[in-house]
């Protein structure tokens, strides 16, 4: 039988509401200044245990304080059961929200911290935070005492409907985590595909790749398109790799000279340059005689696909004046032209890419 409220009740639960708010403050300042001790050891879990509680247990001493507050008060049994259900939902709700973002960061931790695995792909975060979630909403369902079979039944039925009508982005989401589980591709990768686009791949998420090019723009690929076009992928399977570097000399050039100097200045360039690879034994192949030239190729060693640039800039500009010290020609490409009275030899210069310009000519 209900009794009628009095002050004391009144008074009892204000005590007790007021003790749960002093106890959420106290434990929030407690979580804080253990935080700030946590950030000062190298281990990133007690990071994320921290920043878990510091989200609960304040809650959960406040609602605990609500509750009773609410046992305090006389209230009928219905309303009292409500009243405990709506704490427990609140609870249940804080606690999925705090799981999902510790399970979350906890993933990407886990990522970050292996090499080969997905760094920074938000993918497999998005995908766990919402499984937690939807765990948490189903507790939630029978904590309020509604059966969650027929609506794991309506959503195996309905599910069946959307994937039918969703299949390019469900086809996008799994070749995304084909494309991570397979380790082709990861974060931080230099990729080019066969259409042409190259860059850095900055993120897979459930839709989509995120290149990022040396222009720094970005290039948006979903990740059906790039699980079925050939790629190259310059990190892997190691970052490491070689340039070639294409060169030609005069014929009457001493080759064995030729190479003496050319091998110093690789050595100059390999010890000087950031990103070249000091160990990297240096290559020269002498292969082609030419129309004007005897050709050879410089093969350099460098430690990320984006060095190359530098490194390529630094070794022809060194090359180009210590040749030109040395007495090392570089010929132009000539041509011969046949006339009837005999031969001519008839220096012309070429631009690359383009055909040869012949002069015409013209005889009395």
């Amino acid at each position: 039988m209900k009794r009628e409220l009095t002050v004391d009740d009144l008074v009892i639960a204000g005590i007790a509401l007021a003790a749960g708010l002093l106890a959420a403050f106290l434990l929030r300042m407690l979580l804080r200044w253990l935080g700030k001790h946590a950030d000062r050891t190298r281990w990133s879990g007690d990071d994320l245990i921290v920043d878990v509680l510091r989200t609960v247990v304040p809650w959960a001493a406040f609602l605990g304080g609500a509750a009773s507050a609410g046992a305090a008060l006389p209230l009928t049994k219905t309303v009292q059961h409500n009243v405990n259900q709506i704490l427990t939902v609140l609870l249940i709700f804080v606690v999925t929200l705090a799981a999902a973002r510790g399970v979350a960061a906890l993933m990407r931790t886990v990522t970050q911290s292996r090499p080969g695995v997905a760094g920074s792909a938000t993918i497999f975060v998005n995908i766990t935070r919402i499984l937690v979630l939807a765990i948490g909403f189903l507790v939630v369902l029978q904590t309020l005492g509604i059966s969650i079979a027929p609506l794991l039944t309506a959503l195996g039925v309905g599910g069946l409907a959307v994937a039918l009508a969703l299949q390019d982005t469900l086809a996008n989401l799994f070749a995304g985590i084909h494309i991570l589980a397979s380790k082709t591709v990861q974060p931080g990768d230099y990729i080019r595909l066969a259409s042409g686009e190259e860059g850095y791949v900055e993120d897979i998420n459930w839709r989509q790749t995120t290149v990022r090019a040396l222009s720094n723009n970005l290039i948006v690929i979903p990740n059906g398109e790039l699980a079925k076009t050939n790629m190259t992928n310059f990190m892997r399977p190691e970052q490491e790799l070689t340039i070639l570097v294409q060169v030609g000399v005069a014929y009457d050039s001493d080759l064995d000279h030729v190479e003496r100097v050319t091998n110093e200045v690789i050595g100059e360039v390999m010890t000087e340059v950031e990103g070249a690879l000091p160990d990297h034994e240096p290559i020269i192949r002498f292969h082609t005689f030419g129309d004007s030239r005897i050709g050879f190729t410089v093969i350099l060693g460098v430690g990320e696909f984006s060095d190359q640039y530098r490194i390529k800039h630094e070794f022809i500009k060194r090359l180009h004046k210590r040749y030109r010290q040395e007495g090392i020609r570089i010929p132009a490409p000539t041509r011969t032209v046949a006339i009837q009275q005999g031969t001519v030899s008839i220096p012309l210069q070429r631009v690359p890419g383009e055909a040869d310009e012949v002069a015409p000519v013209r005889l009395d």
